[in-house]
């Protein structure tokens, strides 16, 4: 390994989770890149509609911790939504009661249960604008971003790799326990809704944007237009959009608000949710000895999650060098 390289960390993957880790690091002190084979709009986590909730993600025991302290840097981050994309906004999980949900809902200020559901005031984001924060923020910290197609981890020329590559997992690792849950969204002109909506899955009884098999109607108010969704489809790989799905979602969400039915669609996004039975967030060696922190598995949760899980992977990479 190149000496000059020997404190640097490389992050790679450049979704939220990796330059989220990156940022962490890097305002620690590290000297950090992130490799990323696709970066910004092209991310999966661009395409995400970012409501902030723990859905669907295991372990449950660590979950909660990890979401709440997201929840706090998202709440911060509100304040000046311009530059962080992140909004404060209102809405109901229909058909949730907060008897069903773990000890984290406690911690979550203003959850009220109504008849509907459960109302909240809760972070939703706008990830391109947010993902260029990020980076923005990393490369203040003296980060940096790099478009790299990595092979195998062990070829990443730094004393310390943080694996943050989600679906990319897969292969690289490679971990098989790692599988797409492909989620479809349609973007049509907002008809004047100001708030958020997600409905309980009745096909497979998660909210909307779990990993479950099936459909489920949600909407988010996003500052280019009204984010319509959506699916579960465990397995499907595609990322072409479905025109009988997109017709479907758009059915679902007009039945809560009629208004939607009307509006001119924009454009039709699709990605693929990492998902894992639960996130590998531990440090490990690469065969030549140096460390190798995972952090990747969140399904659908990765924007919920972000902020816990980079401070638990800079925490690992901070105990320093592997024995």
């Amino acid at each position: 390994m190149d000496r000059e390289l020997s404190d640097e960390v490389i992050v790679v993957g450049g979704g939220v989770v990796g330059l989220t880790t990156a940022v962490v690091l890097a305002e620690s002190g590290r000297r950090v890149r992130v490799w990323a084979r696709e970066s910004g709009g092209r991310t999966t986590s661009a395409v995400a509609g970012a409501l902030w909730w723990p859905y669907r993600i295991e372990p449950e025991r660590l979950v909660g911790d990890w979401a709440l302290d997201s929840l706090a840097v998202y709440t911060r981050s509100a304040a000046d939504s311009e530059r962080t994309g992140v909004r404060l906004v209102e809405g109901v999980h229909d058909g949730l009661r907060l008897d069903g949900l773990g000890p984290w809902a406690a911690r979550v200020p203003g959850l009220a249960e109504t008849a509907e559901g459960i109302a909240a005031r809760l972070p939703l984001i706008d990830m391109p604008v947010h993902l260029a924060w990020l980076r923005e923020r990393l490369e203040r910290a003296g980060g940096s971003v790099e478009e790299r197609v990595v092979s195998g981890l062990a070829e990443v020329p730094a004393a310390v790799v943080v694996n943050c590559t989600g679906l990319g997992a897969r292969s690289l690792v490679p971990d098989p326990a790692v599988r797409p849950v492909r989620g479809q969204l349609v973007v049509v002109e907002n008809p004047g809704i100001d708030t958020w909506y997600t409905s309980v899955d009745k096909a497979g009884g998660g909210t909307a944007g779990g990993a479950e098999e099936g459909v489920s109607a949600y909407f988010f108010p996003q500052p280019g237009g009204l984010l319509l969704g959506g699916t579960a489809h465990e397995d499907a790989w595609s990322l072409e959009p479905d025109p009988d799905a997109a017709a479907g979602i758009v059915a679902r969400c007009a039945a809560v608000r009629p208004e939607i039915a009307g509006a001119r669609v924009l454009a039709h996004r699709v990605g693929l949710r990492p998902y894992r039975d639960a996130v590998r967030l531990e440090r490990g060696l690469l065969p030549d000895g140096r460390v190798l922190v995972h952090n990747y598995g969140h399904g659908g949760a990765g924007v919920t999650v972000a902020w816990g899980c980079a401070r638990e992977a800079a925490g690992l990479v901070d105990l320093g060098p592997a024995a």
